[in-house]
């Protein structure tokens, strides 16, 4: 069993800590910045046994090289297809990760789109998908394709809809934002964007996210919706013939006039 903490860095990340009930040791998950991550292991008394990394954009790796010299020789995993430094055990897709002083398995899933190499760890019913996939959307393609991306986000749609979503990033409220004008007719928005303004107004994070849900609030998983698809032709301009067209007309429309 996990016991899963966020740590805030910068103005909206997540550094995800990872533990056991009951032992001190804990590994980080895109540390882009060290403070936060010693502030919080000095509180709780506690030790870093290892990092996980899920991509090479630098608010996630940040804080690799000086927690390392706090914590010499713990592993850090990595993706393999990527250059990051501080990388001590590249890994790919089928690779499991196990820590000493983490009694949990957690299987990689390459994920790329918003960058070229992306990964993903999946286990103990959660998912740690970095920019990937974000609580009502998605992240933006950097050095991967739009189609990359489209299946990346089809992939983990297919994960059990108990699966609790560990992204990097507090944009829930300004993505569901963006999902009410892809669908602004939909009850479960309203229902959603009202339950997470009250998480956000109490100070509490709106993550982690259930993927059932996201299934039926986040345009980005919705492209076999016919008003979904109806709401990126409009967008676009022309008809679209497949779920990777549709999702890359939603993701352009996101980039050009909302974010």
């Amino acid at each position: 069993m996990l016991e899963i903490t966020p740590v805030s860095a910068f103005n909206d990340n997540y550094i995800w800590m990872l533990g056991n009930p009951g032992s001190n040791n804990f590994v980080a998950v895109d540390p882009g910045d060290k403070m936060p991550v010693l502030a919080w292991l000095n509180q709780h008394n506690a030790s870093l046994c290892g990092i996980l990394i899920t991509h090479h954009h630098y608010d996630h790796v940040g804080g690799v090289t000086e927690l390392l010299e706090a914590f010499p020789g713990i592993p850090v995993y990595g993706p393999a297809a990527e250059s990051i430094r501080g990388v001590t055990v590249p890994v790919g897709e089928g690779d499991v990760v196990s820590i000493e002083g983490l009694e949990a398995d957690l299987q990689v899933l390459e994920v790329p789109g918003h960058t070229a190499g992306h990964i993903a760890y999946y286990g103990e019913g959660a998912l740690f998908c970095g920019d990937t996939l974000f609580a009502a959307g998605c992240g933006r393609v950097f050095d991967g394709t739009f189609e990359q991306l489209a299946d990346s986000l089809q992939r983990i749609s297919d994960l059990p809809g108990q699966t609790q979503i560990y992204c990097a990033h507090e944009y829930t409220l300004d993505n569901l934002g963006f999902a009410t004008w892809v669908e602004p007719d939909s009850a479960a928005l309203q229902v959603r964007i009202e339950a997470e303004q009250v998480k956000r107004e109490s100070g509490q994070p709106t993550l982690p996210a259930l993927l059932e849900v996201e299934r039926k609030t986040n345009p980005f998983l919705r492209t076999a919706v016919q008003g979904v698809k109806a709401a990126a032709e409009r967008s676009a301009g022309h008809s679209l013939e497949n779920s990777q067209a549709i999702f890359t007309a939603l993701r352009q429309w996101k980039d050009r006039e909302y974010d």
